[in-house]
């Protein structure tokens, strides 16, 4: 059995949904999830989607800049992890190719290299090339590509 869906005035729907937005910058699908919490007519939420996009509450841009932002230089991901992960979010191929700027190729270098190290030193009890290659393992687990890893140990 469902739970009883709170019933809540447009207005209060709208101003809740604003606030959701203004804690965090959000996605299209987020915002959608979000409705779904409430009783709506098809109209009414079209309505508010539009009013959040007019106001510049919701911008597809600024949410896949600040998601590539935290994903790469706080949990240290790599661009095909991220990118796999706004795709899931209904982010388009082309917005995400044209947002990776956030992230510098020398930081994205120096992030591999720091991670391979770590990893690499924790290592015990293996050989050198099992250290290697789990290692390499570890760091495509973590989303980053084949050639930049190669390119990292090879310096």
């Amino acid at each position: 059995m469902q739970p009883e869906k709170k019933l809540f005035t447009f207005d209060e729907i709208k101003q809740k949904l604003v606030n959701y937005c203004v804690y965090q910058d959000r996605c299209h699908a987020e915002v959608e999830q979000k409705m779904r919490e409430f009783v709506l007519i098809p109209e009414a939420k079209e309505e508010i989607i539009l009013y959040l996009l007019k106001e510049n509450y919701l911008n597809e841009e600024r949410f896949t800049r600040s998601y590539i932002r935290g994903k790469f230089y706080i949990k240290n991901w790599g661009k095909t992890k991220i990118k796999i992960h706004l795709k899931q979010k209904g982010i388009t191929e082309k917005l995400i190719t044209k947002c990776f700027d956030e992230i510098d190729n020398g930081d994205y270098l120096s992030i591999i290299e720091k991670i391979y190290e770590n990893y690499f030193s924790k290592q015990k009890g293996l050989r050198e090339y099992q250290k290697k290659s789990k290692t390499i393992k570890y760091l495509l687990s973590r989303g980053f590509e084949y050639e930049n890893i190669l390119q990292v140990i090879e310096n």
